[in-house]
């Protein structure tokens, strides 16, 4: 199963961008990943984030292998868990005034196999919107005063 979702954000690369890798924040905006925990406060290659969300009505533990971070252009990270691999590509283009952020993510293994019993394209689907839905929100919204975060965490990507 393969979803591919695009949103345009009328805002600056710079604020869309920086907003997305602040993982710092992401509890601020971000309403599908929850309970973040990371070492870093921005997504870096080679580093790993757990995070849950909440694709049935229980909560999923994932744990994310951040793969690529190209500054303004391309994130890619994926993820493993009983039988189902997903590979998540985020891409970022300036275009009609704004940015176009697009998110494909491709899943394979036993349960996207299963004719979406276990692993519902639909639902799968809204995830996605919502998680861009969010960031557009807090990309195009005022800016985020500098300074610490819970547990004394600064955020400086």
């Amino acid at each position: 199963m393969i979803l591919k979702e695009s949103i345009l954000i009328h805002a600056p690369m710079e604020k869309v961008w920086q907003t997305f890798i602040d993982l710092a924040r992401w509890t601020e905006w971000n309403s599908v990943m929850r309970d973040i925990e990371n070492d870093d406060a921005c997504l870096i290659d080679g580093k790993n984030i757990t995070c849950r969300f909440r694709p049935f009505l229980f909560p999923v533990k994932v744990h994310i292998k951040i793969h690529e971070v190209v500054p303004q252009s391309r994130v890619v990270w994926s993820a493993q868990k009983k039988g189902l691999f997903a590979f998540h590509e985020f891409f970022f283009e300036e275009k009609g005034g704004g940015v176009v952020v697009t998110s494909k993510e491709t899943f394979s293994g036993v349960l996207s196999s299963a004719g979406g019993v276990l692993l519902p394209e639909k639902r799968m689907r809204e995830l996605t919107r919502t998680f861009l839905l969010d960031l557009k929100h807090a990309a195009e919204g005022p800016p985020v005063p500098a300074g610490p975060l819970k547990g004394g965490r600064h955020s400086v990507c």
